[in-house]
């Protein structure tokens, strides 16, 4: 069971890939590996405070990255899970693809970003006037566009993951509500990423492990797990 951060990081170095929910396998997400009264506690921290500490401590990826839902991977398997889901397309066209790459191009040059200093920087914010430069054409549209499925699809393609999570202060210093991710690519957080095989091999790889990690889970649920 998790009972600390230290717990956490520890559960996902030594299973490679752990979702933070319920995912259809059973028995593997955070969710259901601690125990109940710090998963729902008020007054002390859990899982939701600990992700922040996990990822800074700079051996696990996190972001949407398992049917677009909150996980954990171990840097160990990241470049096999780069390698393989950066040839999965995850935009429904042409259009939705190009806007993906001008939030990913603007993530990549500022080297992170907010929600909100996205929205400032692409012209998204309501009430703001179009310049010559901002790189949406149809800005009238531009405040009804949402940025969590856009940046829901670049953590599936792990072309973006989060890199900390910022958090309001009261007068003492205390943190409080509900954290603000920071996002980032994973070569500006971890480097240079490289499996050194092929992509199938990759999918090969991490299918393997997880089949031998999870010998009670059908192969067709971890292969929807991999994407």
């Amino acid at each position: 069971m998790i009972h600390s951060s230290i717990d956490m990081e520890r559960a996902v170095l030594e299973l490679g890939f752990l979702p933070f929910f319920r995912c259809g396998i059973d028995g593997f997400s955070i969710e259901e590996m601690t125990a109940s009264e710090l998963w729902f506690a008020d007054e002390d921290d859990g899982p939701w405070e600990w992700k922040g500490p996990v990822i800074r401590e700079g051996h696990c990826a996190y972001g949407k990255l398992f049917a677009k839902k909150a996980g954990y991977v171990s840097l160990e398997w990241l470049p096999h899970l780069v390698n393989y889901r950066r040839t999965l397309r995850f935009a429904k066209d042409d259009d939705t693809a190009a806007l993906d790459d001008v939030v990913l191009q603007t993530i990549a040059s500022e080297g992170s970003a907010t929600v909100k200093e996205l929205r400032r920087m692409l012209g998204f914010a309501r009430g703001r006037k179009r310049t010559d430069d901002m790189p949406v054409d149809d800005m009238p549209e531009a405040g009804r566009i949402s940025l969590e499925p856009i940046l829901t699809r670049l953590m599936m393609g792990l072309r973006v993951v989060i890199a900390d999570f910022e958090y309001n202060t009261d007068r003492h210093g205390r943190p409080y509500g509900w954290g603000v991710a920071r996002y980032t690519t994973p070569e500006s957080l971890y480097g240079r990423i490289d499996a050194g095989c092929t992509p199938q091999e990759s999918k090969d790889k991490m299918t393997r492990h997880l089949c031998k990690t999870l010998p009670h889970a059908q192969e067709s649920k971890i292969l929807r797990l991999l994407g």
